[in-house]
This record gives C-alpha cells, sequence and structure tokens, in this order.
C-alpha cells in the first residue's frame, strides 16, 4: 500500500503501586541505578533528563508509598555531598531488573506466537 514494509515489535510499559499509588517505573529505576554509578542525585537527575527538582520529588513520593528509604543522602554540597542506594533500595533495583528481564523475555515469546506465524 505504501510501498515500504516494517517489522513490528511490541512494546509495553511497567510501573509498581501500592495501594492503587504510583511507586515507581523503569524511569525511576534508571534514575536509582544513576546514583548508585554516580554517588549524586543531582548528576543521576542529570543522566536521565530529569530536573533535579523532579527527581528529589519522585524519590519522595517513591519513598513515602514503599514506607522505606530507597536513597541514603548526605547534605554538604559537591566536597562532602552524596547519595548511595540502601541496601533496601539495592535489593529493590537488582529484583525489578531481574522482573523485567523475565517479563521482556516472556513478552518476546508471547508475540512470537501470535504474530510470526501470521506474517505480520
Amino acid at each position: 500500500m505504501h510501498g515500504r514494509s516494517h517489522r513490528l515489535t511490541p512494546q509495553h510499559k511497567v510501573w509498581l503501586e501500592a495501594g492503587n499509588r504510583f511507586v515507581l517505573g523503569d524511569g525511576g529505576m534508571a534514575l536509582l541505578r544513576a546514583i548508585a554509578a554516580t554517588g549524586s542525585i543531582r548528576a543521576a537527575a542529570s543522566e536521565v533528563g530529569w530536573s533535579y527538582r523532579h527527581a528529589l520529588g519522585y524519590l519522595d513520593n517513591a519513598e513515602r508509598a514503599l514506607g522505606y528509604a530507597l536513597i541514603e543522602r548526605a547534605r554538604g554540597g559537591n566536597e562532602r555531598g552524596g547519595a548511595a542506594l540502601t541496601a533496601r533500595g539495592q535489593a529493590l533495583v537488582q529484583r525489578y531488573t531481574r522482573f523485567r528481564t523475565r517479563l521482556d523475555r516472556a513478552l518476546q515469546t508471547f508475540y512470537r506466537a501470535a504474530f510470526d506465524t501470521n506474517g505480520l
């Protein structure tokens, strides 16, 4: 019809809720990973393309919804400040990463079963 064919690929969004309240999703996980890598909320926010203010609000909301801290924060600016994931924050990132890997594989399996045999 339009002279060009593109292969279809499934896409999906995943997020976690607590009591019908948004806790975090893929973007928040990217922020947590960046905090672990950089040791800074400000640097991590910049790395994932968020404002510092948005990152702080996101983390505060997630921690309130979960009922525990994800980040250990040290005030003091560039020289003395910093941030690191708590043990529970690290565990959440690891579990979510394993969950997403398995979910992505399952989605591909379901997609192939539904569409590959139809030539789409």
